[in-house]
């Protein structure tokens, strides 16, 4: 019977916390598709409304990235491990300095060993064609491999 309500009693712990965990992750996908709406409606406005629609779609796409970003802070909060990685070792002879769009990196810093294999576990965009997303100190960096080019910044990404 004791063994009985003790397991009760850690299911009940743990089935709410996987509960507010889809959720919030259910809320970021809502999030991320309403601001694709926004950012179509726009492009409607630009094509066939006048100055006032195109103010009201561009508040609306503001609006709606504001919530997205929101949201995903709020997941990134509430799954903190995911996001604690290892101390993060630059290749050797080189040190971290900020990035910033637009710079090319050398290719010691873009190598498979820095490459973020699974973007979506982090609920980061797909990387397409030579583009990679890789770490670089506690920020992640999208980056184009036949170049070197920095495509994207996220600053503090990691804890």
């Amino acid at each position: 019977m004791r063994k009985f309500v003790i397991s009760a009693l850690m299911a009940a712990t743990v089935l709410p916390a996987t509960g507010a965990m889809a959720q919030s992750y259910q809320e970021a996908r809502q999030s991320q598709e309403r601001a694709r709406d926004a950012r179509q409606d726009l492009q409607d406005a630009h094509r066939y409304g006048d100055r006032h629609d195109r103010r009201e779609a561009r508040e609306n796409l503001r609006d709606a990235r504001q919530e997205a970003r929101e949201d995903w802070r709020d997941y990134r909060a509430r799954n903190r491990q995911l996001y604690t990685m290892p101390r993060y070792y630059a290749p050797r002879g080189y040190a971290y300095r900020p990035a910033r769009v637009g710079i090319a990196l050398n290719p010691a810093f873009y190598g498979q060993r820095y490459w973020i294999a699974d973007p979506y576990r982090y609920r980061l965009p797909a990387a397409v064609g030579p583009q990679r997303w890789v770490r670089y100190g506690n920020d992640v960096l999208l980056i184009n491999v036949r170049n070197g080019r920095v495509l994207q910044v996220i600053n503090g990404f990691f804890y």
